[in-house]
């Protein structure tokens, strides 16, 4: 069974993930799409009536999506998470179904909009503006794709091992390993760098090592940990302090 300790670690790290979403979404909602709505009012003045209502049109059925989704998260996924740490285990709902309706749609629109503002509006649209605007949706895209990948890599993962009935112990630092077990330091480097999300010629350079050795490595990590994707190593790195969840990319 996973110590009392280890669970306590584990149910830690959760808890900041989701201050850490929820704080994105505060973020979001009351800064961010404020700036763009603004922004966007501005910009498509000059345009006549019917170019200005298929613009705006355009972005606050994006704007209403994107708010219904956080207000989902907050209202459903964050305290359902919550519950669980508590001992609360849900019987209709795990974390999946929380997480059926994923963010591609979201993500399609917002490329869209970027698409409309840099192609397609009249010359008279001032060009500062446009700038501005793409920068803040520049901005948003790279935002909610770290979110994303924070959840589907990170958040998720970890709810799983909580609703395991059998809440199966992960081999974590504070485990009696053998000593053939353990990692070397080379291995949690390698370690890291998959965890960051480099490919294998991206992990060879930054270590002046070939693919080969990096192939190795990865077997190696494999074998002692017992975890095979991507996703679960960086739970694994984050759990053993590898890694900070601000540095998943």
């Amino acid at each position: 069974m996973r110590s009392k300790d280890e669970t306590i670690g584990l149910y830690d790290i959760v808890e900041d993930v989701l201050e850490y979403l929820h704080e994105c979404h505060e973020y979001y909602m009351n800064n961010a799409l404020v700036k763009i709505a603004e922004t966007t009012e501005r910009l498509i003045a000059p345009c006549s009536a019917a170019q200005r209502d298929a613009v705006w049109k355009f972005f606050t059925d994006y704007k209403f999506e994107l708010e219904n989704h956080f207000r989902q998260k907050e209202g459903e996924t964050i305290p359902y998470v919550r519950k669980l740490m508590t001992g609360q285990r849900g019987i209709d709902h795990t974390i999946d179904s929380f997480c059926a309706h994923h963010h591609d749609d979201i993500d399609a629109r917002l490329s869209d909009f970027k698409n409309i503002i840099m192609t397609s509006l009249p010359k008279e649209c001032d060009s500062d503006l446009k700038r501005s605007l793409l920068r803040f949706l520049f901005d948003l895209q790279n935002d909610l794709d770290r979110h994303s990948k924070l959840e589907d890599e990170v958040l998720l993962p970890l709810v799983r091992m909580i609703e395991d009935p059998l809440f199966t112990e992960m081999r974590v630092s504070r485990r009696r390993a053998a000593p053939d077990d353990a990692l070397s330091d080379r291995e949690k480097e390698i370690l890291v760098s998959v965890a960051q999300g480099l490919l294998n010629k991206e992990i060879a350079d930054r270590h002046n090592i070939s693919i080969n050795t990096v192939i190795t490595h990865r077997k190696n990590i494999t074998r002692k940990t017992g975890i095979k994707t991507v996703a679960g190593l960086t739970v694994y790195a984050i759990l053993n302090g590898l890694i900070d969840i601000n540095s998943v990319q």
